[in-house]
């Protein structure tokens, strides 16, 4: 599928020597850690928090911005990737500054999760470098995880003393069971992706120079999808991970009647019986 060119740019990229790409200086303060361009309905957000994107209260914020404004400027899909040579190598210490009181860390953590959950378009992370700690809670919270070979990827939070904070323990476990969780949580290494795809953890590798080809491409599929109806698919699974599929059965209807109003439909059952699966083109509402 052909790439659209930009249409909205809050924040131009510039090439970084020796890998990714580095922005310029943004008008906005969360445009500093996340850039944002609107190609066509496909949102991309770069994270341009440097080092090394650590996450904290600025780069969270950023992310949360620029989704909000993603969404209200009519992105049917997003792409988070990073623009620095590391897609996010853990957390920010500078929240665990509450451990000196006892106390955990006074930032909502799970803000992130309840937002791109909650989210009524998919969202695809591009993982390079090193994507570890937070940064691969990051990543788990998306929809898909599109991973470069060279990356390297895991639950290190255990060298701190400590375990994930942002929930990947219990989304490994669901995606790959809980003896998988445990061992990534447990101990503490980083992994290639090609293992983290045979156990289900992420959906695709692929080679480091077709990684921004391949997530642009699957977010222009899913941004000219059937908007409305991938919004009832994300909930219906989303419901179906907390509560199992009997639960889900007896609720899934509520979570599928927008789909019966939707003009995507009415579009893809014309198209079908005009031209045949497969060919039509969705409005996204």
């Amino acid at each position: 599928m052909a790439q659209a060119a930009p249409q909205v740019t809050d924040v131009a990229v510039d090439p970084e020597p020796g890998g990714g790409d580095v922005a310029r200086p943004a008008e906005r303060p969360e445009e500093a850690h996340v850039a944002r361009e609107m190609h066509g309905a496909l949102a991309v957000l770069t994270m341009q928090s440097r080092p090394h994107n650590f996450l904290g209260p600025d780069l969270i914020a950023g992310v949360l911005s620029a989704v909000d404004r993603s969404v209200a400027d009519g992105a049917r899909a997003i792409v988070l990737r990073s623009g620095l040579r590391n897609f996010c190598a853990g957390a920010d210490v500078g929240i665990f500054d509450s451990a000196d009181r006892g106390e955990a860390p006074d930032v909502d953590l799970v803000d992130v999760l309840r937002v791109f959950d909650e989210l009524p378009v998919p969202i695809v992370a591009a993982v390079h470098g090193v994507c570890v700690g937070g940064g691969f809670e990051l990543a788990l919270a998306c929809d898909l995880i599109v991973a470069a070979q060279s990356a390297k990827i895991g639950c290190v939070e255990a060298t701190i003393g400590m375990n994930p904070l942002m929930g990947a323990m219990q989304r490994i476990t669901d995606r790959a069971g809980s003896a998988r969780a445990k061992e990534m949580a447990l101990l503490a290494r980083r992994y290639d992706p090609a293992t983290l795809e045979r156990w289900n953890v992420i959906n695709r590798v692929v080679p480091d120079d077709s990684l921004e080809g391949v997530a642009l491409t699957l977010g222009q599929e899913l941004a000219h999808g059937p908007t409305v109806a991938h919004a009832s698919t994300k909930a219906v699974i989303s419901y179906a991970a907390g509560h199992g599929p009997r639960a889900t059965d007896a609720v899934m209807a509520e979570l599928q009647k927008d789909i019966w109003t939707s003009n995507d439909l009415k579009v893809g059952l014309r198209s079908l019986a005009q031209n045949g699966p497969g060919a039509a083109r969705f409005e996204g509402r």
